[in-house]
Parts: C-alpha cells; sequence; structure tokens
C-alpha cells in the first residue's frame, strides 16, 4: 500500500486490554474494522494513546502485527516505533518493517532531553537503519524536548523522512512548518483541537485521538478541509470541539478509553500507573459525546 501521501484523519488507536491487563487482540481487530467501515483514513498503531509506555518489546510488535492482520491492506498501518534509546528505536522499527506497515511514527526522546543535534542525529540514525518511512513526532509536554522548526526542516531533507506529527499545541508553529517544508513532506496535526486549522493552512492530516470515538465526522471534517471546504469543515469540527477538550480531561488515554468502552466497542482497562477514568469527569465525557451525535451504552 502505498505512503505517498497518506492524508485526512489518521486515528491515534488504543490499545484494547483486559481486565487483567493482557492486550485483547479480539477487540484490536473489531477496533481495525471499525474504523474501516467508518472512514478512517489510516491507523496508528501503538502511539502514545496505543500505551506504548507500558507495552513490553514483544507486545509492542505483537500488536502491530495483529492490526496489519487485521487491517489486510484495506487501509494504511503506520506502527508507533520510537524509544528514547536510538539502538531500541531501530529495532522495533526493523520489527514494524518485517510486519509490513507502511511507515513509523517516531517521538522525540523523552526523558534524557537530547540537544536539537542530538535529535538529528538519532533520527537520522534511525532512517539511515531501516528503509522504511519516518513520521518525526514532537510532543513537548510529554517528552520535556521541544524539536524546533528549525531541527524538523533541516530533518525533512532525509529521503525517508516523509513527515512530522506537530504536538506542540502552536498553530503558528504549524504554519511555519508548512511554509518551509519541502514538497511532499507531509504535516500533521497531533492537536485535535487545531487538526482543521492544519488542514485549512495547508497540512495534510491529523493524527487523532477524537476519531477512536467519531471516526466518520473527522473523516468529513478532515475530507471537507483538504479539498477547501472551510465551511462544511469548520461546521463539523465545531461539533467536535467538546471531544477535542474533554478527551483530555485526564491523562490521555484515559478518557478515550473510557468512551470507547461507553461505545460499547472495546474495556475501559488501562496498565498502571493509568487508572481509570475518576467519575467525575463521567459526566462531561458523556455530555461531549452526546454533543457529537455519539450513541453510547455508557451514557444515558
Amino acid at each position: 500500500m502505498a505512503t505517498q501521501q497518506i492524508t485526512g484523519s489518521l486515528v491515534a488507536l488504543v490499545t484494547p486490554m483486559t481486565d487483567t491487563g493482557a492486550v485483547d487482540y479480539s477487540a484490536l481487530a473489531q477496533l481495525v474494522e471499525f474504523h474501516i467501515e467508518q472512514g478512517t483514513d489510516a491507523i496508528i498503531s501503538v502511539g502514545t494513546t496505543g500505551e506504548s509506555a507500558t507495552l513490553d518489546f514483544d507486545e509492542h510488535v505483537a500488536v502491530i502485527e495483529a492490526t496489519v492482520r487485521a487491517a489486510a491492506d484495506r487501509i494504511p498501518v503506520i506502527a508507533g516505533t520510537g524509544a528514547n534509546n536510538t539502538r531500541e528505536a531501530i529495532e522495533l522499527t526493523e520489527a514494524a518493517k518485517k510486519a509490513g506497515v507502511v511507515a513509523h511514527l517516531s517521538v522525540t526522546p523523552y526523558y534524557n532531553r537530547p540537544t536539537q543535534a542530538g535529535l538529528i542525529a538519532h533520527f537520522t540514525a534511525i532512517a539511515d537503519a531501516v528503509d522504511l518511512p519516518m513520521i518525526l513526532y514532537n510532543v513537548p509536554g510529554r517528552t520535556a524536548v521541544d524539536m524546533t522548526t528549525q531541527t524538523t526542516l533541516a530533518l525533512s531533507a532525509h529521503p525517508r523522512i516523509i513527515g512530522t506529527k506537530e504536538a506542540s499545541g502552536s498553530l503558528e508553529r504549524i504554519q511555519a512548518l508548512i511554509a518551509g517544508a519541502p514538497e511532499g513532506f507531509a504535516i500533521y496535526s497531533g492537536d485535535d483541537g487545531l487538526g482543521c486549522k492544519t488542514i485549512l493552512s495547508g497540512g495534510q492530516g491529523t493524527i487523532s485521538v477524537t476519531a477512536n470515538v467519531a471516526p466518520a465526522l473527522m473523516h468529513q471534517m478532515t475530507s471537507a478541509a483538504l479539498r477547501g471546504d472551510e465551511d462544511e469543515a469548520l461546521a463539523v469540527d465545531a461539533r467536535l470541539a467538546s471531544l477535542h477538550r474533554e478527551l483530555f480531561c485526564q491523562p490521555n488515554p484515559i478518557p478515550v478509553k473510557w468512551a470507547v468502552a461507553a461505545m460499547g466497542l472495546a474495556s475501559p482497562a488501562l496498565r498502571l500507573p493509568l487508572l481509570p477514568l475518576t467519575p467525575e469527569f463521567i459526566p462531561q465525557v458523556c455530555a461531549a459525546l452526546n454533543s457529537a451525535g455519539i450513541a453510547t451504552e455508557g451514557c444515558s
């Protein structure tokens, strides 16, 4: 399946688990079918929303492999393969390539806080080592390192680095990336609230948490924005605004896993140190689902 160029609504897919904390591969396959039916444009497997931080290496690879099998070439699958250990990131990327993904998403190394030169060296080493298209991922709120516009654009010259997911929360940063990016280098919003504006500014799509529960609406919004229908895109995005906000009322993926469960799609189970959605937040997540017209079993 071609990687050039994936546009639209790319879901950052949750990893369903049983009440014992085991990966629920049956529910995972059902989620893939759900997204294919609802028009999602691509699946990100085992990103932050997929609880990559608490899956061990073998589980990480197994979830990617299971997602690719379930997708069966009907929808592109992009693997989250980032790590703060460059060698581990390379090993994950090699395994993802063997599994059959079309590209990989690689987050800036967390905790060890590399310099900008260190970021360039890290991502270049991965891209040089594995012949698989790479999408960079900048999310300073989680990693404590912010990849600058200049660094991202320097990396865009590498033939295997095909795009970036920018989750700094800055539309100005996204617009600067769009203005400076070479032809064919994709700019994706990593913040659902900026997804519509990113595409209307010339970006290619959004890597979305909201798409887990509103895939059809996210596809409709991004499609409208991509064809330049600003009125429709903004109108649909307004329906989604509460979800964009309330799915982050507690750290991701706590609220979205609860919402997926409320829709009857999977269990709300997470792995420690994450706990289920605090009951006081349930009414506002339910209100957001209701405002988007999403049918649920868990909201009255």
